[in-house]
């Protein structure tokens, strides 16, 4: 690892060097690729070299406790040098987590489709619900919201809804929350005040651009149809949703969020890339995931991966064992903690495939 960090470092001045040339600045491509690899090393190099200095600190304890005589002083010196032999072990644990490899995705826009599960009108409310959640944790962090397709209930659930958030680092942040999501609680029909469960399924694509998914005219079936829910006389008059099928795979998406065809057909497209991207990839990551047994799982839609207990003001996630009592907050978009946790839990367990 170490010799691997100095190459880093050889390679980190080499780009700073790149960079005191005005004439990179004339061809832009070369310039953000260089600038975005500088980016990458800079963190990496800082902690190496915070590990260095520690190092030498503990060298330098150690020289002068052996030529101390002064009783006081020679246990000053120990309790520095074990001290900083502690810090040695987390920069270390810090160097392994910054040299995994990065998910090429993580700073994209992300798709989010919620869909109602098992629980009937329960599930369709509480589908909306994840929806609002998700849309207060976008609002905090300075990321926006974009309706691609939706199908909501007369009673205000959804039966299904795909929206975008955009921002960088968007699918960082929300990649872990692919799966199904049980609700425990009392619906407001309920007379008997029996708790009910409920269920709404989860999944998160990153946004497909930049991505080559070779898409052959002649596999998709393309429908038009008018917009439905509020829109006023144009939803009655124009044929402006889309509809796109893949053949091979049945995937379809549909998109009417703007009022022009060829919008929505873009969207539909742009959306269409990310469902084949993730059908394709994830054969490859459910196989990688098994294989080590990487704890936050694999995002498979179908598995079961946090409880929301509202008698009990409770959530929990059931692949890192995590529970936090503070429910009402966290529907109210205040998902940090949960998701760091996932992050740190999948960063541990990549860890531990690498040392295998």
């Amino acid at each position: 690892m170490f010799e691997k960090l100095k190459q880093m470092r050889i390679k980190l001045e080499e780009l700073n060097k790149e960079l005191e040339d005005p004439n990179v600045y004339a061809d832009q491509k070369r310039y953000q690729k260089i600038a975005k690899e500088h980016a990458e090393l800079v963190p990496i190099i800082e902690k190496f070299e915070e590990y260095e200095k520690v190092q030498r600190d503990m060298q330098d304890a150690e020289e002068m406790r052996k030529s101390e005589t002064d009783a006081d002083m020679i246990a000053m010196l120990e309790e520095e040098y074990y001290a900083d032999k502690e810090k040695l072990v987390e920069i270390e644990k810090e160097l392994k987590i910054l040299l995994l490899p990065k998910d090429e995705n993580d700073e994209k826009n992300v798709i989010i489709e919620i869909r109602a599960g098992a629980g009937g009108d329960e599930a369709g409310l509480f589908g909306a619900e994840l929806k609002r959640m998700y849309g207060l944790f976008a609002d905090a962090h300075g990321y926006t919201i974009e309706e691609l397709d939706g199908n909501y209930t007369e009673a205000g659930g959804i039966k299904e809804v795909t929206f975008m958030v955009k921002g960088k680092g968007a699918f960082s942040k929300l990649k872990f929350e692919s799966g199904v999501h049980r609700v425990q609680r009392v619906p407001e029909t309920e007379s008997q005040g029996r708790v009910h469960t409920s269920t709404a399924t989860v999944a998160v694509l990153p946004e497909a651009t930049n991505v080559e998914i070779d898409i052959n005219e002649k596999d998709l079936q393309i429908d038009t149809y008018r917009s439905g829910g509020a829109g006023g006389q144009h939803v009655n008059k124009t044929e402006s949703a889309i509809r796109i099928t893949h053949i091979p795979t049945g995937i379809i998406v549909a998109c009417q969020d703007e009022r022009s065809q060829i919008k929505n057909k873009e969207k539909a497209m742009n959306w269409l890339k990310a469902k084949l991207y993730d059908f394709y990839q994830s054969q490859a990551d459910k196989e990688y995931a098994e294989k080590r047994k990487l704890q936050v799982g694999t995002g498979d839609r179908s598995e079961k991966i946090r409880t929301y207990n509202f008698p009990q003001n409770r959530i929990t996630d059931h692949r890192i064992n995590l529970t936090l009592y503070s429910l009402d907050s966290f529907m109210n978009g205040n998902i940090d903690e949960m998701l760091e946790a996932l992050q740190i839990a999948h960063q541990q367990a990549l860890l531990s495939a690498n040392e295998e």
